[in-house]
């Protein structure tokens, strides 16, 4: 009892000091609370949603996939005869049956030609009103379509972008542009997950989607009363027969929910991983905090060691007050992550995917797991203060504050830290040297683990150093102040060491990604400007596929040379070993894309391969197939017959675009698969006359005017998109890693605070002989200063060792160019001297408040 009272006392009186490290615990603890509550959040609303929109059983066509998405290579649905649902109304069990049909590769457009489509990912569906719909949909405003000139749009679609009743709507499918006006309006009776959803009568979207009546994508049933789901899909499928999709509500759903499930692990495992480094860099504040503490109360400690206290006592003193800081940190930190939940919930909003607070799931293992993880990691992370506590001596009460360095542990921590560091390097090394990517990236990370470790351990010894050279660049040309703010920030070097390794571990995986991400880009604009021959690439961005309408358009484009079709063709490969290959691809082209695409070859010509009856493989496949220049292939096209196709080129694995490709003639491709089942172009490419390269740009774009799905890039165009598209996601892991940032800066501000503290006799005496208020806090501002710059200095410098030699691997998959984004890694380190001057400003505004004499008399 009596440890416990002085755990608390202490506690309450250096409460101020222990909000920093407890601000800590909680952002950690929100961050992974907030993960938690947000995916669960989304589980919820995604199966309500699922459970609702799905009929007691679907029946689809053999062609359809487990999800919902119907859209096959050809631009239309798989689709089932009209005559299919009076069959399934004649099946026992069965209450009604209603046929239906939609479409996701659809672009909507407003009478200006601006799409529709949500930003979010979401999709984009055009359908029919049916009974289904009605369910989850109210009309709210006008009324349902009918006849060919009116459609029907959701509400947040509409109030997105300003559409009415009588506004013009134009759906863009493979069959062509249907035009129609607003009808009406509706409402979502359920949580919008963010689908942009258009509503046709059954009869004109029939027509616009497949291009003929009669025919639906799906047939859904509801079973009469007392008949479960599973008897009725035995029924249904027992009238049908074989050849189609029959599935149950729950299967409907648990497919939908198994595509939402992978994106959202995605994203829980990635926001809880940068949830970790904050942990981690928490986990220096806490342990700078209750080493700073012990050493403050060393003569304290004394006293209660010899008035009989035991170490064990000691130790669980300082134990209990990490406890408590734990535990206070951990349940404010478990209701600031539903905050964050909440706030993400509407920040999803802002992008189209709306969330509603009455599906907020806060399961019972979140708060546990919160407040268990911060308790835990808190009490571990005090744990080094606490024991270096109970070794303190009686006779420490009778020396000043303060405890002497332990010199033999300061020997025995720098050879530790050597060692593994070492260790690190020589793994990195290795990874550089690999010549296969799994084994590659496996010292990778074992590298970035023990080079990270090695640094944080040898942190002090580098601290010495670093420390001193900065000085004698940044400090020095303040005079007396600058040499007294580095002698105090070498004072302490392990104190250095530790609050500069928190700054460190966040910069060091900023360096590292930015390293990657400029080596990634640079390849690739390298790759393109050695390999794409072409000047223009058409294609959709959703990876639509190109309607026979719009390939008439862009071959009539003046001021062309050639244009390229290129189509993707699945087929069932039957190789010379014997093995088969069911869901392989051939990539069907031009003869002129030989031209086009400059791809490096290890055997053969290329342009043989787009001969008659011949093809090429890539060297990998060519490899394991035991396959060369002459092998015969067999090749099953789907809808089609099979041909035995003539090996003429063998591809290089070195590529990034079309990397592990194998090609094909269209001419050949026709030969074998009837014209009505040939699939679209997926893109296309084209190159313009001498000298009319701008001429033709523009004429392109005018040609593919009245076609706004697609888009038209010259090849700065495709590589700035190529930019903008690993730029946003970079951008999105600085922002998570700005946590493990704020929590570091948290870590200068507290050590400074502290230091302030254990220094206030001396700052008394310096203010004493003549320092002024501002010269103190100058001093302590460039204290802090100094050392920001130690741990950027550190985290850039080992962060750009991590992306350097992931670059070596990435050159492995034909990225081969290592660009270190020297602009960003300078104004990161600038911006951490920024950091370092924010972070001072309380500290230094305490210390200057200080009275003289009550100061000087401070013990």
């Amino acid at each position: 009892m009596t440890v416990l009272k002085t755990s608390l006392r202490n506690f309450l009186a250096h409460k101020g000091r222990m909000a920093l490290s407890a601000i800590a615990v909680l952002l950690s603890v929100a961050f992974v609370c907030g993960t938690l509550v947000f995916t669960d959040t989304m589980n919820t609303t995604f199966d309500k949603l699922f459970q609702v929109t799905s009929s007691d059983v679907t029946v689809s066509a053999k062609g359809a996939s487990d999800t919902g998405e119907t859209t096959s290579d050809t631009g239309k649905p798989p689709v089932l005869p009209a005559a299919v649902v009076g069959r399934i109304e004649r099946a026992p069990g069965v209450k009604s049956a209603e046929g239906t049909v939609f479409s996701t590769s659809v672009t909507v457009v407003d009478a200006d030609k601006e799409k529709l489509s949500p930003t979010s990912g979401a999709p984009t569906i055009v359908g029919n009103w049916n009974t289904n719909d009605a369910r989850t949909m109210k009309i709210t405003t006008g009324a349902a379509p009918q006849g060919s000139g009116q459609i029907m749009v959701d509400a947040d679609t509409a109030k997105k972008h300003h559409l009415k009743l009588g506004d013009d709507i134009g759906v863009i499918t493979a069959v062509g542009t249907h035009q129609a006006r607003v009808s009406g309006i509706a409402t979502f009776t359920v949580t919008n997950p963010g689908a942009a959803i258009f509503y046709l009568d059954t009869k004109t979207a029939q027509q616009a989607l497949v291009g003929r009546t009669g025919v639906f994508t799906n047939v859904n049933v509801t079973a009469a009363q007392g008949v479960t789901d599973a008897r009725l899909k035995r029924d249904v499928s027992a009238v049908l027969g074989t050849g189609y999709k029959v599935q149950t509500a729950k299967e409907v759903a648990d497919a939908n929910q198994q595509d939402v499930k992978s994106f959202l692990d995605v994203m829980r495992y990635a926001m809880l991983g940068f949830a970790g480094i904050a942990f981690l860099v928490g986990i220096f504040l806490i342990i700078n905090t209750f080493s700073m503490l012990v050493a403050q109360r060393t003569r304290e400690i004394g006293l209660m060691r010899a008035i009989g206290s035991s170490r064990r006592q000691v130790n669980r003193s300082v134990l209990i007050e990490a406890l408590l800081l734990g535990v206070v940190g951990s349940v404010l930190g478990v209701g600031a992550g539903v905050g964050i939940a909440v706030g993400l919930m509407k920040l999803m909003g802002q992008i189209g995917m709306h969330l509603s607070t009455d599906d907020l799931t806060v399961a019972w293992t979140t708060p546990v797991a919160g407040v268990v993880l911060g308790v835990v990691v808190t009490v571990l992370a005090a744990y080094l203060p606490a024991r270096r506590a109970g070794k303190i001596s009686p006779m420490a009460a009778l020396r000043d504050a303060g405890a002497p360095a332990d010199a033999r542990a300061g020997v025995i921590r720098a050879v530790i830290g050597l060692v593994l560091t070492g260790a690190g390097a020589a793994s990195l090394a290795m990874a550089a040297g690999s010549d296969h990517a799994t084994t590659g990236s496996a010292w990778l990370g074992l590298g970035i683990v023990l080079s990270l470790i090695g640094f944080v351990v040898i942190g002090p010894l580098l601290a010495s150093g670093v420390v001193r050279v900065l000085g004698a660049i940044v400090l020095r040309v303040f005079g007396p102040v600058g040499r007294m703010a580095e002698r105090n920030a070498l004072r302490n070097p392990r104190r250095t060491g530790a609050t500069g390794a928190a700054l460190m571990i966040g910069l060091a995986l900023v360096a590292c990604l930015s390293v990657v991400g400029s080596s990634m880009v640079a390849s690739a604009t390298d790759q393109l400007d050695k390999t794409v021959g072409a000047d223009f690439i058409v294609q959709s961005d959703n990876g639509s596929v190109i309607t026979p309408q719009a390939v008439d358009a862009l071959k009539s484009t003046p001021g062309l040379e050639r244009v390229t079709e290129y189509k993707i063709l699945p087929v069932t490969m039957t190789t010379p070993d014997g093995k088969v290959s069911k869901n392989a691809s051939l990539n069907a082209a031009d003869p002129s894309y030989a031209e086009d695409l400059r791809t490096k070859t290890v055997q053969g010509d290329l342009a043989d391969a787009y001969g008659a009856d011949s093809m090429s493989v890539y060297a990998g496949f060519a490899k394991d197939h035991g396959i060369k220049l002459g092998s015969r292939v067999g090749v099953a096209f789907k809808d089609g017959r099979t041909a035995k196709l003539t090996v003429r080129a063998i591809t290089s694995d070195e590529v990034v675009v079309d990397k592990g490709a194998m090609y094909v003639s269209i001419a050949t491709a026709k030969k074998y698969v009837p014209a009505d089942k040939m699939p679209l172009d997926l893109l296309f490419f084209a190159t313009a006359k001498e000298g009319q390269q701008d001429a033709a740009y523009k004429a392109l774009k005018a040609s593919l005017h009245d076609y706004p799905q697609y888009t038209v890039r010259d090849q700065t165009d495709y590589k700035q998109a190529l930019k903008d598209q690993i730029g946003q996601l970079l951008n999105l892991i600085y922002g998570l890693l700005a946590l493990a940032i704020i929590v570091a800066v948290l870590g200068v501000v507290n050590t400074l605070a502290l230091s302030v503290v254990e220094r206030t006799r001396e700052i008394g005496l310096m203010r004493a002989i003549g320092l002024s208020r501002r010269q103190l806090r100058r001093m302590i501002r460039l204290e802090s200063v100094v050392i920001a710059l130690f741990g950027a200095l550190l985290g850039l410098g080992l962060g750009m060792g991590w992306g350097a030699t992931a670059q070596k691997l990435l050159a492995l998959q034909g990225l081969k160019v290592l660009e270190i984004p020297w602009p960003t890694i300078i104004t990161v380190f600038i911006a951490s001297a920024f950091v370092g001057l924010f972070a001072a400003l309380i500290p230094a505004f305490r210390a200057g408040r200080m009275n003289v004499l009550s100061a000087i008399a401070t013990e």
